[in-house]
């Protein structure tokens, strides 16, 4: 039990239905929807295209998305991967002849065919009761009438005004008389309302052809973009099974490759190999993580890949050796100076939701922009602000992550569901671009190895080792004791531009009949139930 006279929030409990967004308007959206006879994936949805507009830096339509889908609270869980896939054109050799050694954020390289919509569009129709044109009303209004800026998408508003001014059509739509809007003040993207409202009426072709897609293709080839319209129509998502392991006795659930879901799951083997001693936040326990995250996104960056374009050892990655061979190298007295090289076996910005309903369907759903504002490139009269995830490609030859036709990058989000005696014990996630894998695996075992309940677990203090730089970004709360403490065994640590991540969490509790929500302080959401 938390201390009631410390800071702080209480964990929320219902029978019928809960939400857990990072905005407050998103989660009323879930609730209401549920209200009205919606089930999870209604509000889910209904949810994520609210904060399409009142967190335009966070996730846009222009994005991508994954979703983990129980039904009735079962663990046979259904998993959809709504990520893009670049352009027919965009061969390595293209971009190698042209000059590119990385792809640049600002551009039109850095666009991906954006998945959402189809994700939304067939999630709806397969697992939804509601249509489409219901489950858009919520975000069609705010967009056209007018939705307040609340503080922490302020923040993050104001923090990318530089990148918003790059580009006029985005400048026009995200800052208002020159500036980047204040907390307390109203914006409209009436635009967007427009689009929103034909993709209620007509579905993903509203989005993947027709007038919208045509502003999009002609919009990225006038910057030097690939993009054809055959690109966008051919769009599709598509159903995978997900990707698990097993840990202090419950099952956790990741979507696979090519999202960074099974870095989650490493990191946990390595995790599983230690007790957990000591608190939570002590040194030791603070350095054991920071060790096998450094490892585990070593490992990532080497072979992560679309596994429909590259060989991806899914069964190496979660294998008992690699855990034992990563975990030998941490020292526990000090940091790891070089790390190794690995080699897979020869055969080779963001907003999270989760929603549980009265029926125990339960829906872990993350959709994003990448970057905060993505590529800042928008399309003036659909309203569309782009992503930038082609930015996970590398364009180093012989590379399984180097950009191809077709190919789908390396992807930061990843929802999360924990199961076991074959339920639902926990729908979870944690936003935060490369953070995230990390961010599971620390709230995890802050709940599952030190019995904290989900919201204090979520109002930790955060560390995250960057990876390829070499530094650990620790959060200014993190105590200074500790601070030094880990400096002294050669960590160099520094102080991130903003707070790492944020995190929603919601527990079923079979026994009782109830539900426990959880919302990341660091956002301006909350969790509801009723």
């Amino acid at each position: 039990m938390r201390d009631f006279q410390s800071p702080g929030r209480s964990q929320v409990v219902a029978c019928n239905g809960m939400a857990a967004t990072s905005h407050g308007l998103a989660t009323l959206t879930a609730v209401n929807m549920l209200a009205a006879g919606g089930n999870a994936m209604d509000a889910a949805v209904a949810a994520c295209a609210v904060q399409c507009v009142v967190e335009p830096g966070s996730t846009g339509i222009g994005g991508d998305c994954f979703a983990l889908f129980s039904p009735a609270g079962s663990d046979r869980l259904i998993a959809y991967n709504g990520s893009g896939r670049a352009p027919a054109a965009a061969t390595p050799e293209w971009y190698r002849e042209n000059g590119f050694t990385e792809i640049p954020r600002h551009s039109p390289h850095a666009v991906t065919i954006p998945g959402a919509v189809d994700a939304w569009t067939r999630l709806i129709a397969d697992h939804g009761r509601k249509s489409m044109e219901e489950v858009l009303r919520p975000a069609i209004a705010l967009a056209r009438d007018g939705y307040a800026i609340t503080p922490r998408v302020a923040f993050d508003w104001a923090a990318q005004k530089d990148l918003l001014a790059k580009d006029p059509n985005t400048a026009a739509i995200f800052l208002p008389d020159g500036r980047t809007p204040h907390a307390g003040e109203k914006h409209r993207q009436t635009r967007l309302a427009d689009t929103l409202e034909a993709i209620g009426a007509a579905g993903r072709d509203a989005f993947y052809q027709g007038a919208v897609a045509a502003e999009l293709v002609d919009c990225l080839r006038a910057k030097g973009g690939l993009h054809t319209l055959d690109d966008f129509k051919s769009a599709r998502g598509n159903y995978f099974t997900p990707v698990k392991t097993t840990f202090r006795g419950y099952d956790i659930h990741e979507c696979g490759p090519n999202g960074q879901g099974i870095i989650a799951l490493l990191i946990l083997n390595i995790l599983r190999g230690f007790r957990a001693e000591g608190e939570p936040m002590s040194v030791e326990r603070l350095h054991r993580e920071i060790e096998a995250t450094r490892l585990a996104y070593s490992v990532r960056d080497a072979v992560l890949a679309d596994p429909d374009q590259a060989p991806v050892p899914t069964d190496w990655l979660l294998s008992d050796a690699l855990a034992d061979r990563l975990r030998a190298v941490i020292d526990p007295k000090r940091a790891v100076e070089t790390l190794p090289c690995f080699a897979p076996p020869e055969h080779r910005d963001t907003v999270y939701i989760t929603v549980v309903d009265k029926d125990r369907n339960a829906v872990s759903f993350i959709n994003s922009l990448f970057n905060p504002f993505g590529s800042a490139i928008a399309a003036p009269a659909s309203g569309v602000l782009l992503h930038n995830r082609g930015q996970g490609f590398v364009v180093k030859p012989g590379h399984p992550n180097t950009i191809a036709p077709g190919k789908r990058p390396l992807h930061t989000i990843i929802p999360g569901m924990v199961t076991k005696n074959g339920r639902v014990h926990m729908s979870f996630g944690v936003m935060g671009g490369h953070y995230q894998a990390m961010g599971h695996a620390y709230f995890l075992s802050r709940v599952l190895d030190y019995g904290m309940d989900m919201q204090s677990a979520m109002e930790l203090p955060r560390l995250f080792p960057k990876p390829g730089s070499g530094e650990v970004d620790a959060e200014h709360t993190l105590p200074s004791a500790t601070r030094s403490a880990l400096a002294e065994r050669g960590f160099r640590l520094t102080e991130p531009a903003a707070p790492i991540g944020g995190a929603q969490s919601i527990m079923i509790d079979w026994e009782n009949g109830t539900l426990t929500g959880a919302s990341d302080p660091r956002k301006d959401g909350c969790a509801l139930g009723y």
